[in-house]
């Protein structure tokens, strides 16, 4: 693994609803695998963040009773993409996930880096 020049804030882009059935202990398991990634991404020197770890706080505030009411369109996909403006880099992991999917286009799109693997993300000094 090659060594970048500075650590690099990396958006993990993961599945949170997809394939749930919005079962609260599933969309937890989706939480932790993006969790436990982005603490790899810690340890290897780098600025890890989720959409989740944003947007979960503040759902509930908003009054959130559930996934896709109002409170959750209005804040949930928004945030994330506010985020990615702010990360030089999306890590798409994890299986389908249309939002996921929509944040690593919209990295592309904006000349960002997009990994598939932790393995392609260079360690930083």
């Amino acid at each position: 693994m090659r060594a970048v020049p500075r650590p690099l804030m990396i958006l993990v882009a993961g599945p949170y609803r997809s394939g749930t059935g919005d079962d609260p202990a599933r969309l937890a398991a989706h939480v932790r695998a993006m969790n436990e990634t982005a603490l790899r991404l810690f340890r290897a020197g780098h600025l890890a963040v989720t959409g989740e770890a944003l947007a979960l706080p503040l759902l509930e505030v908003a009054g959130s009773t559930r996934p896709g009411d109002a409170a959750f369109d209005e804040i949930f996909h928004p945030i994330a993409e506010r985020l990615l403006d702010r990360c030089d880099a999306v890590l798409r992991i994890g299986g389908p996930s249309s939002g996921a999917d929509l944040m690593a286009e919209q990295a592309r799109a904006a000349g960002k880096d997009v990994y598939a693997t932790l393995d392609e993300i260079p360690a930083a000094r």
